[in-house]
């Protein structure tokens, strides 16, 4: 993969700053490592790669915080369409890290609040001196659950590359080697061979990727990384709506 990548024109963060996607619309996409090689083959004429520092290849890190009943992946998995998430997420790369509040409307539209989070250290995770509790009032504007309520949950580890088509409408998000922890069960899952893809991309612009998506029978595919990860590591949750969901996951991975 590596070597497909090299072969892309590159683009640098300040880049990427001048990209504006109004009316933007997202879309996830599940497949797997050997038909991530032909879908970036297809597309090196078409799209920049994200570069930071000399790399293409960026390594996350998140910590997902949930009531201690689980509320929030419970209102994802019985289909309600305003929900909301708050993680710790990091850029490893560029050593940034952020607490983020995620909140989506009944369009099908996403906001996200973020703050720097202070004193986190996504090598020790729940154990860094990042306290939750100096955010209340952060928690309290943005989250309509009450922060004393919070606990961490899920950790999640993935390598993200980025694409940027060349008329700068539209970015790809493409992440790999998931690996999910919980914290509730202690119970570990990685998600071997698996890619998830999010197009993001201004509604009124044409996509040169749909195409080679569809070339390739890749379809819209949900994929929280908080519920899947919480389904799949923690077996007392329930997961009746999101059974189909699990199972196409859990398919592609034996691919």
């Amino acid at each position: 993969m590596t070597e497909i990548l090299k072969q892309y024109e590159t683009i640098t963060l300040d880049e990427m700053r001048d990209i504006r996607l109004m009316n933007r619309i997202d879309t996830k996409f599940v497949t797997t490592v050997p038909v991530l090689r032909q879908l970036l083959t297809l597309a090196r004429d078409e799209y920049y790669v994200q570069q930071v520092d000399g790399e293409v290849v960026a390594p996350y890190y998140t910590l997902y915080y949930d009531t201690e009943d689980c509320a929030m992946y419970n209102r994802h998995e019985a289909g309600h369409l305003v929900r909301q998430k708050i993680r710790v997420r990091s850029y490893l790369h560029v050593g940034l890290n952020f607490l983020e509040v995620k909140t989506k409307n009944n369009h099908g539209r996403t906001k996200k609040k973020r703050t720097p989070a202070e004193g986190f250290d996504p090598h020790t995770g729940v154990a860094s001196p990042f306290r939750l509790h100096d955010y209340d009032e952060f928690i309290r504007t943005h989250l309509r659950y009450d922060p004393e309520r919070l606990s961490p949950q899920l950790e999640n580890h993935f390598d993200r590359i980025t694409l940027v088509n060349k008329a700068k409408t539209e970015r790809l998000t493409i992440d790999t080697n998931l690996q999910f922890h919980n914290l509730s069960t202690g119970v570990d899952r990685s998600m071997g061979q698996l890619v998830v893809i999010e197009l993001k991309r201004d509604g009124l612009q044409p996509s040169p990727i749909l195409p080679k998506l569809l070339q390739l029978r890749l379809f819209p595919h949900g994929f929280s990384k908080y519920c899947i990860g919480s389904a799949l590591t923690n077996s007392s949750l329930r997961r009746n709506r999101i059974k189909p969901r699990l199972h196409s996951v859990e398919k592609k991975m034996k691919e």
